[in-house]
């Protein structure tokens, strides 16, 4: 824990020199990925455990709702993200993983719910969840589109994920961190995409 050692000051320091190392193209792709989605209708999942799962329920809100404008949550004509995270469903989860296993959880709820083109976005400090895993084998073999987010050397995730970011960081609190806050360029870059607005204000709402 980075925290332990360094102080206040040097741990920000070291947070800000870790989003200077994040991967530009691969944080574009993740916008992508959500606007593609937007464009086909499709569904985007996500899903983590402990932080990461809260993370994927943060993500989903967002999405949800924070990708229109305040006076379009009223015109039912709208276009909307169609986002899940399958972390929210505590009876599930638990049945889930008390009749079967943990590592069911995630990917018995796809299994229900996606279809091909939708797309998962996976996230996984360590990279290594069995849970996630599973899910994210099972979303390659049935057409979904996966997306990992990742810390540390990027675990098995990263070898089994179709594209992906990953914080080459061996500290869980500060990867945590800068998922949620690399979340947030994205929501907003998807909001000026669907909207038309800022750097993306000549493109039509109807065609972005």
């Amino acid at each position: 824990m980075l925290g332990v050692e360094l102080a206040a000051e040097a741990y920000l320091q070291r947070l800000g020199d870790e989003l200077r190392r994040v991967d530009l193209p691969a944080l574009n792709r993740w916008s992508d990925l959500i606007v593609q989605a937007w464009r086909q209708q499709q569904f985007v999942f996500v899903i983590g455990n402990g932080g990461s799962g809260l993370t994927a329920s943060h993500v989903c809100e967002d999405l949800g709702k924070g990708t229109l404008r305040d006076a379009d949550l009223q015109d039912e004509s709208r276009r909307r993200v169609k986002v899940l995270s399958l972390t929210d469903n505590l009876g599930w989860i638990t049945a889930l993983a008390n009749d079967l296993d943990y590592d069911q959880v995630f990917v018995q709820q796809l299994m229900n719910l996606a279809r091909p083109g939708d797309a998962l976005i996976a996230i996984s400090g360590s990279g290594n969840s069995p849970n996630i895993l599973r899910a994210v084998d099972w979303a390659n073999r049935h057409g979904l589109k996966t997306f990992g987010l990742t810390g540390f050397d990027g675990g098995r995730l990263k070898q089994i994920q179709q594209d992906g970011l990953q914080l080459e960081l061996d500290d869980m609190g500060m990867v945590e961190s800068l998922h949620l806050c690399l979340h947030h360029w994205v929501l907003n870059d998807v909001f000026a995409r669907i909207n038309g607005e800022g750097r993306y204000a000549t493109t039509s709402r109807s065609s972005s």
